[in-house]
């Protein structure tokens, strides 16, 4: 599964947990997932790839009160690009439901992606016409507007047994400089403690139980909040309660 290549549209929920890791457990887990996975085709030399995303929310920040209360389902809408690269922008919608998530997303154009960092909703155009209507549509109907940048560097993992997942992603901040979303350099604030980072796992029906093994996964910290929620309440952006 690609993140820069083919339009990822899946039509059923995937498992996905969520782990708060400290530098020295980052450390052991990485080079575990090393000897149990597979690099993800997409990372860099490094091995890593930098995401950034900016999300959008209601007049009265409803994703925002969704995801601490534990709303299920919900969606949220987020327009992303890698590696500080804006020749390919996607817009992207994460549901959940049940515990398990989908994501639906289809390439924009810079035109397009302007216009929604203005808090505008574009008309749907290209080869991705079918599919910016769908999201298009919905973010009128719940009135969305840009509300927050968010930043990290991920460090990918990949098996094929389960179609699983498994990312190290550090150097979480956001911003509120929504104009300058797609400047290569803008100010950030980090929103975790120096050494923190956040360990993503994700599968379809069948976690193999050596990955769950090998990364330990019943003795870490799970954790139900997402970036974006992170972002804007540590940051503490108006019209949120902290």
């Amino acid at each position: 599964m690609g993140v820069f290549g083919n339009v990822e549209n899946r039509s059923e929920y995937r498992h996905e947990y969520k782990y708060l890791i400290d530098g020295m457990e980052r450390e052991v887990l990485q080079l575990r997932a090393q000897g149990a996975l597979e690099r993800d085709a997409h990372a860099g030399a490094d091995g890593t790839y930098l995401i950034r995303s900016l999300y959008f929310d209601s007049p009265g920040d409803d994703c925002f009160y969704e995801n601490e209360d534990g709303v299920d389902p919900r969606e949220k809408f987020r327009i992303r690009f890698y590696n500080c690269d804006s020749r390919r922008i996607t817009l992207e919608c994460k549901a959940k439901r049940r515990g398990m998530t989908r994501k639906t997303s289809c390439p924009i154009t810079l035109n397009q992606c302007m216009r929604l960092m203005e808090g505008e909703i574009p008309e749907p155009e290209g080869e991705a016409f079918c599919g910016q209507s769908a999201m298009f549509a919905r973010m009128r109907i719940k009135a969305l507007r840009p509300v927050v940048i968010v930043e990290y560097t991920r460090t990918p993992y990949v098996c094929a047994a389960g179609n699983v997942r498994v990312t190290f992603d550090e150097g979480i901040a956001s911003s509120g400089d929504i104009a300058g979303f797609l400047r290569p350099e803008i100010a950030f604030r980090s929103i975790l403690p120096a050494g923190r980072s956040i360990l993503e796992v994700k599968w379809d029906e069948l976690l193999p139980s050596y990955i769950r093994k090998q990364l330990s996964l019943d003795s870490l910290r799970w954790t139900s909040f997402s970036k974006y929620y992170l972002c804007r309440k540590y940051n503490c952006y108006g019209g949120v309660r902290v």
